[in-house]
């Protein structure tokens, strides 16, 4: 209940509503934009001066051990899984949607942290960048096996890693992001004063604003999930929780602590509907952008920010 009382959580479940009620409350796509981009600064800056402090630990080395490991297995186990229900394409796009991870999704959990007072290391805004890009290889490679196979190995130009690579580390967002935390590294405790009223105290205000519009999106892309396949909907709602007790079970086997099991967690169980979606609509124009799109953001995204986080939270204090 602690969660649903948070303002900026409230915000998204108002801006849910007045979706659902075609209220015409619109925020425009350039102040969205930037809130975004604000919020990515902001926790970058953060990040890098928490990293500046602590300096690379054991701890560090474990924690982005486990994000990379997740960010390989849990879009594998994913397609294993889809393919049975879906067709090729789809379940490589899916698996792919919530093999990656959700930005604000992160950040929400780091100021739920917050609250609690449950330390977490600087180093996982860089795990988090970590992870969204082997879900977006993969589904690229998985795709062009794909139509090689239905042409007989023939006719299918080869695949350019180097380009799916570079498009991937040089996105906007992502490379903000990084840019953040190398300067919160290089500027430390001077940077963080001054930074202050920039990166800390302004934050709360904006993920409240950027969040009122993530509930206006995801309540008007609810209805691309209607009338889906149970099983598919079973997955959105089921695989996050599975996917976070695979994290579980990793940061228990590799001595990772509460508060950055607990973003694991949520990162894990969490989808893309901004980054891979972006590339998926060309990488892969053989899958359906209503599925992965609409199920990511409709139904995970919701059910991550309202109750997965304090959940995801709960279990690793206990276990971890």
């Amino acid at each position: 209940m602690g969660n649903l009382l948070d303002p900026a959580i409230l915000f998204f479940v108002f801006g849910a509503f007045a979706g659902l009620v075609r209220s015409n409350l619109e925020i425009p796509v350039q102040v969205s934009r930037f809130l975004s981009l604000y919020l990515l600064m902001a926790l970058g800056l953060k990040g890098g001066f928490a990293l500046a402090e602590s300096g690379v630990t054991r701890d560090v080395a474990a924690g982005l051990g486990a994000a990379v490991l997740l960010a390989i297995v849990v879009p594998l186990i994913g397609f294993f899984f889809l393919r049975r229900i879906l067709g090729p394409f789809d379940a490589v796009a899916l698996a792919a949607t919530y093999g990656s991870v959700s930005a604000v999704t992160f950040i929400t959990a780091t100021q739920h942290l917050d609250g609690l007072g449950l330390n977490y290391g600087g180093h996982m805004s860089a795990a988090m960048a970590l992870m969204e890009t082997p879900a977006i290889l993969l589904a690229v490679v998985g795709a062009n096996l794909l139509r090689r196979k239905a042409a007989g190995g023939e006719g299918t130009p080869p695949l350019s890693l180097g380009k799916v690579l570079h498009e991937s580390f040089t996105d906007g967002a992502q490379l903000l992001l990084l840019g953040a935390m190398l300067v919160g590294i290089l500027t430390g405790d001077h940077g963080k004063a001054v930074m202050q009223p920039f990166s800390v105290d302004l934050f709360k205000g904006m993920l409240a604003f950027f969040l009122l519009d993530m509930g206006l999106l995801a309540s008007r892309n609810f209805k691309e999930i209607l009338g889906k396949s149970p099983w598919v909907l079973a997955y959105a709602l089921i695989g996050p929780l599975v996917h976070a007790g695979l994290a579980l079970g990793l940061c228990r086997l590799l001595g990772v602590g509460a508060g950055d099991g607990a973003l694991l967690m949520g990162l894990a169980a969490s989808a893309s509907y901004i980054a891979v979606p972006a590339v998926l609509r060309f990488a892969i124009p053989e899958a359906n952008p209503s599925l992965y799109f609409g199920l990511s953001l409709g139904l995970t995204f919701p059910l991550n920010i309202v109750l997965g986080i304090p959940l995801y939270t709960k279990i690793a204090s206990a276990c971890l």
